[in-house]
C-alpha cells in the first residue's frame, strides 16, 4: 500500500512524497542491520553514520567524484536495484548514508543537497518508529507523519525541493494517540549522485 500526500488527512506527508508501509520484511531488518553493525560506523557527527559509494561532506555541503569509496555492498545496491524496477528512481541510486539515532537524537531540518543529488531520495527506517516534521519552504506550513519500522520514504516533486525535513530531539513520539518512548533507529537514505 502507498500512502501519499495528495489530501489524505491521516499521513501528513507533502505532495511528492510517498510513504510505503512494510517495504522489507522483519526478516530482512535484521539481515541489514547485522550488515550494518559488522561495518565501521563514523562518529564524525552528533549520530553515527556509515557512507557507502560516496562520502558526502557535510561540512562543505557537497561530494565530489574524488569522494567515491567504491561501489555499493551487494545487500544495499539490490535495495537500489529495486527502487529502480518499482519506478521509483530513474537509475540505480550510487550513494547510500545509514544514519543512526538513539533516543533524543535529532536531524535538523534540511533538503538534501539540490547540486550534489538527483530528483528523487529515498530513505528506509529501521528498528524504531519515529516522527519527521515537514516545513514548506514558500508557505511555511508544516505538517508531521510517523515513519513505522520497516517503512519506505520516497521524496520527489515539491516534497524534495520545496519542503524541509527533520526529526525532532526527543525520546518519544505519540503514535496514534499513544506515548510510545523512541528506541534505536537507523535509516538507509538511497539518493543518485549528481555532478
Amino acid at each position: 500500500m502507498t500512502v501519499t500526500g495528495a489530501g489524505l488527512p491521516d499521513t501528513h506527508v507533502p505532495t511528492g512524497a510517498s510513504l510505503i508501509p512494510d517495504w522489507i520484511t522483519p526478516v530482512h531488518e535484521t539481515a541489514l542491520i547485522a550488515f550494518l553493525d559488522a561495518g565501521d560506523w563514523s562518529g564524525e557527527m552528533k549520530r553515527r553514520v556509515q557512507h557507502f559509494g560516496y562520502r558526502y561532506d557535510y561540512r562543505a555541503r557537497s561530494a565530489t567524484l574524488d569522494s567515491r569509496i567504491g561501489p555499493l555492498p551487494e545487500a544495499l545496491q539490490a535495495l537500489a536495484e529495486r527502487l529502480v524496477a518499482e519506478g521509483r528512481f530513474a537509475a540505480v541510486s550510487d550513494q547510500v548514508i545509514a544514519n543512526e539515532y538513539l533516543p533524543g537524537q535529532e536531524i535538523s531540518a534540511h533538503v538534501d543537497c539540490e547540486p550534489c543529488f538527483g530528483e528523487v531520495v529515498a530513505s528506509l527506517s529501521l528498528l524504531s518508529a519515529c516522527e519527521m516534521r515537514f516545513g514548506c519552504l514558500e508557505s511555511g506550513v508544516r505538517r508531521a507523519a510517523n515513519l513505522p519500522p520497516r517503512s519506505l520514504l520516497v521524496l520527489a516533486g515539491p516534497a524534495r525541493r520545496d519542503w524541509t525535513h527533520g526529526i525532532p530531539a526527543r525520546r518519544s513520539d505519540v503514535i496514534e494517540g499513544m506515548r510510545v518512548m523512541r528506541q534505536r533507529r537507523v535509516s538507509l537514505t538511497f539518493r543518485t549522485m549528481r555532478f
